[in-house]
């Protein structure tokens, strides 16, 4: 894969992302204005509206927190680190990185595995739509934080976001 091609793809990603958020985010509040709308006026809402608003926060979280990964703008006390010798500093900073990718791999492993409970269970979020589909974005989003966490520990970079 030559480098052009690998900066292609990794702005498409960085677009999906984006776009999964805002798209997500515009859903979420069209849907609950529908169900203040209808429930003030009609007496009643949308059966499925409370699950799938549920459903859509925690997409929007786990997207969010992707975002904040690949741009570094996660909550960090960095408070020491930044007064350590260079060298020292750029040490602390592998380390804490890391240890976070070894954190989300794990999460990510075990969440991989409740995932795949829940699809063996069969359970229905709403609708047809089965609670694995809902709940697939934790293993997810936590894989590619672990991989951006590891990507940087290694390169010791501080990513900007190519899609802009």
């Amino acid at each position: 894969m030559s480098d052009y091609s690998l900066k292609t793809f990794y702005r498409l990603l960085l677009k999906t992302e984006t776009g999964l958020l805002v798209g997500l985010l515009s859903m979420m509040i069209v849907i609950a204005v529908i169900q203040i709308v209808m429930r003030n006026f009609m007496g009643a809402g949308l059966l499925w509206a409370e699950s799938l608003l549920r459903i859509i926060v925690l997409w929007l979280a786990l997207l969010g927190a992707m975002v904040a990964s690949r741009n570094h703008q996660h909550i960090a006390i960095d408070v020491l680190v930044n007064k350590l010798p260079e060298q020292l500093r750029r040490f602390v900073m592998r380390l804490t990185r890391t240890i976070t990718a070894g954190i989300c791999f794990v999460v990510a492993w075990y969440s991989l595995k409740f995932v795949i409970d829940e699809y063996q269970y069969g359970g229905i979020a709403f609708g047809i739509i089965p609670h694995w589909l809902c709940e697939a974005i934790i293993p997810i989003s936590l894989f590619i934080m672990a991989i951006r966490y590891l990507v940087s520990a290694v390169l010791l970079n501080e990513p900007k976001e190519a899609a802009q």
